[in-house]
């Protein structure tokens, strides 16, 4: 099985910090290989049109963002970058 997953969060996806899971937007699961495949490529030049800023590690983790998109951070008192990051996950 494969798995993509879309993540909406103030860090890049391969930090995975505690709780991480409450940040995901979409979760795309397929039985073959190539079907995969071609839905994460599909969702990767989405993004890329979408998003100015890109950066990738290991081959499975992909972040997006913008500069425009920020959220401000209460307890740090500073705007937070917000990326969208893309997962591939064999399971």
């Amino acid at each position: 099985m494969y798995e993509i997953i879309y993540m909406k969060a103030d860090y890049e996806p391969w930090w995975a910090f505690e709780g991480w899971e409450e940040y995901i937007k979409e979760k795309f699961t397929f039985e073959n290989e190539e079907d995969a495949l071609i839905h994460l490529h599909k969702m990767l030049a989405e993004f890329r049109e979408k998003f100015p800023k890109e950066k990738a590690k290991d081959d499975k983790y992909w972040a997006f963002w913008s500069i425009k998109e920020q959220c401000f951070c209460d307890s740090c008192d500073e705007d937070l970058q917000i990326y969208h990051g893309l997962i591939w996950n064999v399971i």
